[in-house]
């Protein structure tokens, strides 16, 4: 049974399914043992939507999300991305994917970072540098084009890595807890900056996180997973409404929300 979808989830574009998960599981077997990753999961998330994935640990989070990428295969369930085959997704390029850590080419300038998926589609060299140009700007980063990564704070060089992951315009951008190594003001900063891009382009976005606060702001639909095996134990509707600021930190219905999941995660109801 597929997880119910309401009819317009808070800042859903449509409702077209963009990502379909069915009784999806994934089993990791070595010399012999077995470790259940992820069980019978269900969910499905529309075009436009800013979903969340959140649990422990070791709960599937980032299995879910490399399934979706073709990365790897579940061992059972049925999986559509964009309607096709995880695979054939990834052929059409249907997504980008912004990792933990930025993972950039310190040989190449800022510019010639976010053109690289350009450059292996055989774009022409003026309409990528036009393209990776304007991608550095909507990312706050339109000064810093000939610089190198290391030359770049933690949060510049994940702005690199989100502009490099929107540079062929995919319908879906996924991304494995990408603020996780930065410190809080740094990481609150971004979660601002990446609000902005996502109103902007309005693509689909799911992301993987360990923090609350960070899921509660950010998303319209928060997935709440239980440790290993890795189920899906609610989806918590965020109905904060879009744009958000720093004061919608401070307000009462983000520590209900917060409340919520929080007891999600303990197994409350």
């Amino acid at each position: 049974m597929v997880e119910p979808r309401p009819s317009a989830p808070t800042g859903c574009e449509g409702t077209e399914v963009v990502i379909e998960v069915d009784g999806l599981s994934m089993v990791y077997s070595e010399r012999g043992a077995e470790t259940v990753a992820l069980q019978d999961a269900n969910l499905s998330v529309l075009n436009g939507e800013f979903v969340s994935l959140i649990g422990p640990s070791g709960c599937g989070k980032t299995t879910l999300l490399r399934l979706v990428a073709d990365l790897i295969q579940p061992t059972s369930g049925r999986l559509e991305v964009a309607g096709k085959s995880p695979r054939q997704a990834r052929l059409d390029r249907e997504y980008g994917y912004v990792f933990q850590a930025p993972v950039l080419y310190d040989w190449r300038t800022v510019l010639k970072n976010v053109m690289l998926p350009l450059e292996i589609m055989g774009v022409p060299r003026d309409e990528r540098r036009l393209r990776a140009a304007r991608l550095l700007e909507r990312v706050g980063l339109s000064g810093f084009h000939q610089q190198y990564p290391w030359q770049l704070s933690g949060g510049m060089q994940q702005r690199v890595s989100i502009a490099r992951a929107l540079a062929f315009d995919p319908k879906l951008l996924l991304m494995d807890e990408p603020f996780g190594a930065l410190d809080e003001i740094t990481r609150e900063a971004m979660n601002l900056e990446l609000l902005r891009i996502w109103e902007e382009t309005r693509k689909t976005v799911v992301f993987v996180t360990h923090s609350i606060p960070e899921a509660v702001f950010l998303s319209g639909r928060i997935v709440v997973m239980t440790p290993r095996p890795g189920k899906i134990e609610r989806v918590v509707e965020v109905d904060l409404p879009y744009p958000r600021d720093p004061e919608t930190r401070e307000s009462e219905r983000f520590f209900e929300l917060a409340t919520e999941v929080r007891e999600a995660l303990r197994g409350g109801h």
